[in-house]
């Protein structure tokens, strides 16, 4: 059934139970169907979507009215997936404060339950939740313990209850991390492990899932034609199945790969076109790693002036939000920025590497310490400090143990080369 087909099914059926007298039956029914209507809102409008936060909030006051009466679900699952969609809408438009009080909240009730899958849900969002606010290594050992629950047989036919199944949305999420945290052979791994397993269980939802988050690990390991390929099938599932969110993010992807690939232009228009999409579905999150792409773009095009501003709201969110695991890579294209401005600025362009590199050791994100450290040794060698330039990004080339053959390490180890 098409996603927009279901709401309207399922909507259908409320309309005229609502008209019905109430018996426990009936409120047993219409709780199920208000929960179910809450997964094809969540991709034809969107997590963040009014609509999506109305009948989730509708489905709560159900469950509570029905409880209230001595008639609570027979499947307590039901309010966990409706507190689940209150998280996500609160991820998408992203409040890293609300999130992790949430996912906090939400973990302190499966320990309480002692069940698997509310288990495995609660450490699910508490690794995305910890991941994107900058706890990146904590954010991964939560990912962990979510994967090391789930059993393909007994957990895939909860993807209609959660939105897209749990097993892809880890294993999505800890390739991200594992990229972060210097990792950049194995976070391919998860991807493709998540991508196949999306492609098995046959949901669209999962799969374009699945489509989004692959491309942002293959962007930043520099495997440009997957990160398209993956960005472009995204696009064209998605509007095949009316879903503009799951479009927005394959756009603000394909923009991304578009802007390292040095195509400006292209970059520009498609990641402006994205990212106005995304938050017309009320979607903020991901804008702190999509917004220094387009940065980048518009100072090659000598838009300087927007390249500023797009820094600017990239460093606000980042702040306001508390969306900080990008943080790192928004001040170091700030420094990149300053040294192709028409009068460049070496001293602005080192700030931003230095604070780049301070939040990316913080963090402990290896892969963007590297970013930062590789710019501010190349501004260095330039500057004629090529001891200095060599001692800063030596240490930092050398923690690595993979990844060789992948975009940062090749440049960077040619820049070690040269310096010595």
């Amino acid at each position: 059934m098409a996603l927009a087909e279901a709401v309207a099914q399922f909507t259908r059926a409320l309309d005229q139970m609502a008209r019905l007298p109430g018996t426990p039956a009936l409120r047993r029914e219409q709780i199920k169907l208000q929960v179910a209507l809450i997964t094809p809102l969540i991709h034809v409008k969107g997590y963040a979507a009014a609509e999506t936060k109305a009948a989730a909030e509708q489905a709560r006051l159900l469950i509570e009215q029905a409880e209230a009466l001595g008639e609570p679900p027979e499947d307590p699952l039901l309010l966990f997936s409706v507190l689940a969609t209150f998280w996500a809408a609160n991820l998408v438009a992203f409040n890293g404060d609300v999130v992790f009080d949430l996912a906090a909240q939400l973990l302190a009730l499966a320990e309480k339950q002692r069940a698997t899958v509310p288990l495995m849900i609660g450490h699910r969002l508490m690794g995305q939740s910890l991941l994107l606010t900058g706890d990146i290594a904590e954010g991964r050992a939560h990912l962990d313990q979510a994967i090391a629950l789930y059993d393909p047989a007994e957990h895939r036919p909860l993807a209609t209850r959660f939105g897209q199944d749990v097993g892809v949305v880890a294993l999505s999420f800890r390739s991200f991390a594992l990229w972060l945290l210097g990792y950049p052979e194995a976070a391919p791994r998860d991807t493709d492990d998540a991508l196949k397993n999306a492609r098995e269980i046959g949901q669209a939802a999962t799969l374009m899932y699945a489509l989004a988050h692959a491309a942002i690990p293959y962007t930043l390991c520099g495997n440009r034609a997957a990160a398209a390929a993956h960005a472009q099938e995204l696009v064209a599932l998605a509007e095949e199945k009316g879903a503009p969110f799951w479009k927005a993010f394959g756009m603000m992807n394909h923009g991304s790969v578009l802007a390292l690939a040095g195509k400006a232009s292209d970059a520009t228009e498609m990641l402006i076109s994205g990212i106005a999409a995304w938050r017309t579905t009320g979607a903020t999150v991901w804008l702190p790693l999509f917004l220094p792409h387009l940065a980048r773009a518009h100072a090659e095009l000598g838009q300087f002036e927007e390249a500023w501003r797009c820094i600017g709201e990239a460093m606000t969110a980042a702040e306001t939000t508390k969306e900080k695991c990008c943080e790192a890579e928004i001040h170091r294209t700030a420094g990149e920025i300053a040294l192709m401005s028409p009068v460049p600025d070496g001293a602005k362009a080192q700030a931003h590497f230095e604070r780049a590199i301070a939040i990316a050791r913080a963090q402990k994100a290896k892969s963007w310490e590297l970013h930062a450290a590789t710019s501010l040794a190349r501004l260095w060698r330039d500057q004629g400090k090529r001891d200095k330039a060599g001692e800063l990004l030596a240490p930092v080339y050398n923690w690595f143990t993979e990844g060789f053959d992948t975009l940062d390490l090749k440049e960077a180890k040619a820049l070690l080369d040269e310096l010595t």
